[in-house]
């Protein structure tokens, strides 16, 4: 499931995933993606609950996709991107893939949501 988190600072999107991902979800999450890339600067907090647990039928396909679209298309445009998850697989493919995400990216434990908000809004 993909969720909107409402309690962001401005000019911070909040999203929350747990269970198994559908390419039908991310399809669905596009019109938010697509919304992200029209701000002059894209702050995301991405909270990874510890029931996720990856993609079902079609979702990686579409996550790199949408991924991969919002990078080549607004690349300039991310400041700041912070994943909140207790999951150590979580943290090391953050850290391994931290040198191809654009702007800044911090990995935050699972109780830090307000500190991960509050970086991603500085």
């Amino acid at each position: 499931m993909i969720e909107i988190l409402t309690d962001m600072p401005t000019g911070v999107t909040g999203i929350r995933v747990s269970g198994r991902i559908s390419g039908e979800e991310l399809r669905e999450f596009q019109p938010v993606m697509e919304d992200l890339g029209k701000a002059a600067e894209i702050r995301i907090v991405e909270v990874i609950d510890p029931d996720y647990d990856g993609f079902g039928p079609g979702g990686l396909t579409e996550d790199l996709k949408m991924g991969f679209g919002a990078l080549l298309h607004h690349h300039s445009a991310f400041k700041r991107i912070a994943v909140v998850s207790d999951k150590d697989w979580v943290r090391h493919t953050m850290h391994a893939i931290g040198w191809m995400v654009p702007g800044e990216l911090a990995v935050f434990g699972g109780d830090e949501l307000d500190r991960a908000a509050e970086w991603a809004a500085g």
